[in-house]
């Protein structure tokens, strides 16, 4: 099992790889699609992700922006799910 950091990490460094905005401002807390890291195509790589790297399946009524704002709350939402 991965730890925190370990999940945390993971999903930072997708995200660093997806997007064209500047990587140095990307941390635990930054608000991804607020602040234009990525956007709603963004999201749906994202989830793929999630499915490939975490066997994690959302679903319709998950996709809310609490789940997805941060790197932090994405830990909090795939930690609900495993």
């Amino acid at each position: 099992m991965l730890t925190e950091t370990e999940i945390k990490n993971k999903i930072c460094d997708y995200i660093i790889k997806s997007t064209f905005d500047d990587v140095k401002k990307i941390n635990n807390k930054t608000l991804i699609f607020e602040e234009g890291v990525l956007d709603s195509m963004g999201l749906l790589f994202l989830i793929e992700f999630l499915k490939e790297e975490f066997n994690v399946t959302t679903n319709d009524d998950e996709l809310v922006v609490k789940n997805f704002e941060s790197i932090d709350n994405i830990f909090l939402f795939l930690k609900s799910k495993l």
